[in-house]
């Protein structure tokens, strides 16, 4: 004998303490407007790089790792800023057509070409502005040793429940399109 699952009734509890306010703020409301704060400052900070600078936080970046360097091959710049080669050298080539910075074949093995900074390079970077990043690892570097480690797993726990732990990122805080080359 089949039943009729239409017939079955099931009490319904009208408790109003037991039911969300419609207009009361959640937790999770106090997440997502964090995150979207943060996309925020990022979005802000980017601009007033390119107004300030004319240059990419990408680009300061890459600019900061030649400088470090003295001259790096576009794979130690990759590695060194946590970058595709081919992000890198999609930069480099910008940078270098706004005359910032020069690339050279090496002298031992002429398959190797190194980049560095132009003097014109030397100066840009000295005057642009402080990179988001810079302002925030001061911060963080005061923080307790629990007090890290709680952000970074919040951190990568939310990257996972947005499906995001698998898209390739470096630590440069920058927004726009997931694909646009620098």
């Amino acid at each position: 004998m089949q039943r009729d699952c239409t017939k079955e009734r099931f009490p319904v509890i009208h408790d109003k303490a037991s039911q969300p306010d419609p207009d009361a703020m959640t937790d999770y409301d106090d997440i997502l407007i964090s995150i979207r704060r943060i996309m925020r400052a990022i979005d802000l900070q980017s601009k007033r790089l390119v107004k300030q600078s004319g240059l990419t936080a990408p680009q300061l970046v890459v600019m900061q790792s030649l400088r470090k360097a003295g001259k790096a091959s576009p794979t130690l710049v990759a590695k060194d800023v946590a970058l595709s080669q081919a992000t890198i050298t999609s930069i480099l080539d910008r940078l270098e057509k706004a005359k910032l910075v020069r690339r050279e074949r090496s002298e031992t093995d002429k398959r190797i070409v190194y980049a560095c900074l132009t003097e014109e390079g030397q100066r840009r970077l000295e005057e642009a502005p402080e990179l988001l990043q810079a302002g925030f690892l001061r911060q963080y570097r005061q923080l307790a040793d629990w007090e890290r480690a709680m952000l970074e797993s919040s951190l990568k726990r939310i990257a996972a429940m947005m499906d995001a732990e698998d898209l390739d990122a470096s630590p440069i805080l920058d927004i726009g399109d997931i694909d646009k080359v620098n």
